[in-house]
């Protein structure tokens, strides 16, 4: 009888034992996925760690079946789990959970992602038909509307004849939604009318680019050929390298002219990248050089097909190149030799909920560790700790401080939004150097982004009587209104509510939004502008992967002229039509209260100023902010980012923040407040006997209650150099203390490592 150490897909510290039956045994290897009971009855697909004839001085149960003749999970990825739950403080279980696509984490077969799309019916397939079928919907303007739209978004409408002028491009029903405001009953109306129909298509597939063609490979200018021999050079100490160069200076070249060069070495390449929307440009961009060795994986894939580029990257026909979000770095490699990490500072990087908390930067510089691989860092606006790390000698740094083609760094004009309120002369969310700007471009056929952090048409809406507020009733925070799906959302638990007719605290009908999300700034647009064509870019309006690439490529077509958005917009996306930029409301981002507020916003700012004048003349950037003394908005202006980086490591240095001290923060959750502030005083008491003063708390953070249950934190402080294995020992100790109470049977207790 043999014994195998198993992973179940559990939130449980370490590994299982079971025992392995002869006619079983010789088919059991590490890595591969076996059916294991658990309890009286249930059942799960776990994966092996290690085989041994040593019989445990404990009970054990025999697993049930072997699933696959070939580990699943090779070595290298079984030692990147074990770091991630040992420096992240995460049970194995959820780090299965989080890197295995669902198809291979169950018994069922899976079944590939479908989406709804709509199509024209014959009969309208001609430009007569569709003006008849235009008049007759004159009585249901939203149905017309959804149609026109459609014809608009699909191409229908360039007819001529029964001749098409431009080719036909399919529609989801959910971009239809998205782009026309309507809803369901709208186009189910027009399919009953046989107007439309309706079918379902599987989404994704595996990327079919062709041949390679490096003679697509553009000549790299004198400056970033000096960066790349560089980057070559530092490679030879230093396994990571910092590539700092200001927005537009052409980085992604770089990256290709590496890639091509780890590909004649025969060995893999990794390309991270902070959001799903970037990888629609970047994309396009690879496929033209690297065709069919060019893999693309994240999570808004459907899960057959994220399960064939798994098994894809098992087989000898693996793709040499991954470009791919976080989840990337769970992927299979058998010769990994570059790793790029694209906009490193992003906090995208960062998995918040569900667990493992970890950070795929970090990751992937121990996975590429792993390999003997070299890791490249890039970014316009650098990670305090990457920079730090740079200049203390640990990362190698290159810097490209020109543009492409000789371009400017955009214009950064200041707004002083206090004095134009004072003054009575903002028109809601704009100043009127701001909308001016916007028509000036426009009248001169460029385009507009602006940048606007906060999704919805409002924060919240308000009794204009009373001053109440609508409030979730499973979280602490305010609602916000939707108006074109008629409804309040909690942003943090997902529950929507009906927006009320009268105020329930006084009686009032005088209910208003208070605040501006992206889509009331879409609608004030369209009033300002009636004639451009505007796009709005946030999480409401990117849910499906066609939705992004659909508002990408028409904004990049020129179909659109004003592109508004949240920090979606700021990561590195490349238009060449670009004249002006609007931070709508600096304020946002700057009186965050967090000690990253100034990092995060003066990343933001610097990113989406970059978004302007990257091709012909020199962009414009209106920043409006009611704080212009601040020296922050100074540095962003001058773009100056070595002054910023030195203000901020002096004052981290001072109040014992990163990159001089590792912050681990300890949460505990329980349904009862009570229970969780008892729990809360007793864990910070017991933490503060191992670990005295870098102990913080417990206190209650900013949403101190999500989804009903009652949330406490404790902040620990690290200094460098300290032990971390008897820290995380201690961390277990203690919890093992406080979850032995009776009391807290029911307390939920978990830990962001190096949080954001």
């Amino acid at each position: 009888m043999k014994y195998v150490e198993v992973i179940l897909p559990l939130p449980l510290e370490g590994t299982f034992t079971y025992a392995v039956g002869d006619e079983l045994s010789s088919k059991v290897k590490p890595g591969a996925r076996l059916l294991v009971p658990l309890g009286k009855s249930k059942r799960y697909i776990g994966v092996a760690v290690s085989m041994t004839d040593v019989k445990p001085d404990f009970d054990v149960k025999e697993i049930v079946a072997v699933l696959d003749d070939k580990p699943v999970i090779l070595p290298n990825q079984l030692k990147l789990w074990q770091w991630i739950s040992n420096y992240y403080l995460s049970p194995l279980g959820d780090i299965l959970k989080a890197a295995l696509p669902s198809g291979l984490k169950t018994q069922d077969s899976y079944k590939p992602k479908t989406e709804q799309y709509v199509g024209l019916t014959e009969p309208y397939r001609n430009e007569q038909a569709l003006h008849i079928a235009i008049n007759t919907l004159s009585r249901a303007t939203k149905q017309q509307k959804a149609f026109i739209d459609f014809l608009a978004m699909s191409h229908w409408d360039s007819l001529s004849g029964t001749t098409n002028t431009e080719d036909i491009a399919e529609i989801t029903k959910e971009e239809l939604m998205n782009f026309s405001h309507c809803n369901a009953p709208s186009i189910k109306n027009l399919i009953e009318r046989k107007i439309l129909y309706a079918y379902e298509k599987e989404v994704g597939r595996l990327n079919n680019g062709g041949e390679s063609h490096f003679e697509n490979i553009k000549q790299l200018n004198k400056f970033q050929a000096k960066a790349f021999d560089e980057i070559n050079s530092q490679f030879e100490e230093k396994k990571v390298v910092l590539l700092h160069g200001v927005t537009s200076s052409g980085k992604t070249e770089i990256y290709i002219h590496l890639i091509k060069k780890a590909l004649e070495e025969h060995k893999q390449v990794l390309y991270l990248l902070p959001e799903i929307a970037l990888t629609v440009q970047i994309m396009e961009r690879l496929k033209r050089v690297f065709g069919d060795r060019l893999g693309i994986y994240h999570s808004k894939y459907s899960d057959a097909e994220r399960v064939e580029i798994w098994n894809k990257q098992l087989s000898d026909s693996h793709y040499d190149v991954i470009l791919g979000a976080r989840s990337a770095v769970f992927l299979p490699f058998t010769n990994l030799g570059l790793v790029i990490i694209d906009e490193e500072h992003e906090t995208s990087f960062k998995q918040q909920d569900p667990a493992p908390r970890y950070h795929a930067r970090s990751a992937a510089i121990v996975l590429a560790g792993i390999y003997g691989a070299k890791t490249l860092l890039g970014t316009a606006t650098p990670s305090i700790e990457s920079y730090y790390n740079a200049q203390q000698g640990k990362y190698g740094l290159v810097e490209l401080k020109k543009r492409f083609a000789g371009i400017e760094l955009p214009e950064i004009r200041v707004i002083d939004v206090k004095d134009l309120q004072h003054r009575k002369m903002m028109q809601g969310p704009f100043s009127p150097q701001m909308l001016a700007a916007i028509n000036d471009a426009l009248q001169n056929d460029k385009q507009v982004i602006l940048f606007q952090n906060r999704r919805g048409f409002a924060p919240m809406i308000e009794c204009r009587e009373c001053g109440w507020v609508p409030k979730c009733s499973n979280c602490d925070v305010s609602l916000t209104y939707h108006k074109n799906l008629n409804q309040l959302t909690c942003h943090y638990c997902g529950f929507t509510y009906t927006v009320p007719k009268v105020c329930p605290n006084c009686g009032s009908e005088k209910i208003n939004g208070r605040g501006y999300g992206t889509e009331k700034i879409e609608e004030r647009i369209c009033d300002i502008f009636p004639d451009a064509r505007v796009a709005r870019m946030d999480l409401d309006t990117t849910r499906t992967r066609n939705a992004y690439e659909r508002i990408i490529t028409d904004f990049s077509a020129g179909k659109t002229n004003i592109l508004i958005g949240t920090q979606m917009i700021s990561k590195g996306l490349d238009f060449d039509n670009v004249s002006v930029v609007g931070i709508l409301n600096a304020d946002s981002m700057l009186n965050y209260p967090d000690f990253r507020a100034y990092e995060h916003a003066f990343m933001m700012m610097s990113q989406v100023s970059g978004r302007a004048g990257r091709k012909g003349e020199r962009g414009l950037v209106m920043l409006q902010t009611k704080s212009v003394d601040l020296p922050v908005i100074s540095q962003v202006v001058n773009h100056d980012f070595k002054n910023f980086q030195k203000d901020l490591l002096d004052e981290r240095a001072v109040f014992h923040y990163p990159p001089f001290y590792h912050l681990v923060y300890v949460f505990l959750k329980h349904s009862k407040n009570e229970v969780v502030e008892s729990a809360g005083l007793e864990m910070g008491g017991r933490l503060k006997q191992y670990l005295g003063d870098r102990i913080l708390g417990p206190d209650k953070p900013a949403v101190a209650r999500v989804k009903a249950m009652n949330i406490r934190k404790i902040v620990i402080k690290l200094e460098n150099g300290i032990n971390q294995k008897q820290v995380r020992d201690v961390l277990h100790y203690v919890q093992k203390q406080i979850m032995q109470d009776k009391h807290y049977a029911a307390l939920h207790i978990y830990y962001d490592v190096d949080p954001l």
